[in-house]
C-alpha cells in the first residue's frame, strides 16, 4: 500500500513537471566573435570587442594606470586608445579597483591586472561586467569580452560577426 502512495505521488510529480516543461524557454540573443561594446562609465561610446569563449575574463586596453586613493578606496587611471592604429585619440578614465588578479596571457604568461566593475552596453543589454586592465597594443582588439561576462546572457556564434549592428559611420565634411 505505501508503495502504490509513492507511486502515485511520483506520477503527480512527473506531471506537474511535464506541465512545466511545455512553457518555452526564453530565448537568448545570438552574438557574433566580434561586437560593438559601449562602456558608459569609462566614457566610451563604442569600442570592438573580440567575444572568445575560451577566454574567462574580459580585458580592457590601458596602455598607462596610475594608483590612487580616494575616500580611504584604492582607485586607479587609466588611459585607453579606443581605436586600433589611432593612438591620437585617448580616453582617461577612473574606477575602484576590485581588486588584483592574476591572468594567464594567451601566449602563456601570467600577469597580475587590476580589475574593475563597469557597465556594459551590448546588443541592448546594460549590464556590470568585470574587466581586468592591460596594455594590449599588440593584440588585434582593445577589448577582449570572455565567457564570464556573456554566459547565461548570450548564446555565441563563432562563425558570424556584429550581430548587434555596425555603427554608422561618420561622413567626412569636405569644403
Amino acid at each position: 500500500m505505501r508503495l502504490r502512495k509513492i507511486c502515485c505521488f511520483d506520477s503527480h510529480l512527473l506531471q506537474i513537471v511535464l506541465a512545466m516543461s511545455d512553457f518555452p524557454e526564453p530565448t537568448k540573443s545570438t552574438i557574433g566573435w566580434r561586437e560593438w561594446v559601449g562602456l558608459p562609465d569609462v566614457g566610451i561610446k563604442r569600442i570592438k570587442a573580440k567575444v572568445d569563449s575560451g577566454a574567462r575574463s574580459s580585458s580592457l586596453h590601458a596602455f598607462r594606470t596610475e594608483d590612487f586613493d580616494r575616500d580611504g578606496e584604492h582607485w586607479i587611471r587609466f588611459w585607453i586608445h579606443p581605436i586600433q592604429r589611432h593612438d591620437e585619440i585617448v580616453v582617461e578614465a577612473e574606477a575602484p579597483v576590485m581588486e588584483f588578479r592574476s591572468v594567464r596571457s594567451s601566449s602563456g604568461e601570467s600577469e597580475i591586472r587590476p580589475v574593475i566593475l563597469t557597465t556594459v552596453n551590448l546588443h541592448g543589454e546594460r549590464y556590470q561586467v568585470e574587466l581586468t586592465l592591460t596594455n594590449r597594443e599588440k593584440m588585434g582588439f582593445r577589448m577582449l569580452l570572455g565567457r564570464e561576462a556573456f554566459r547565461g546572457r548570450f548564446l555565441l556564434d563563432a562563425g558570424r560577426s556584429y550581430l548587434g549592428g555596425k555603427p554608422k559611420r561618420r561622413r567626412r565634411r569636405t569644403t
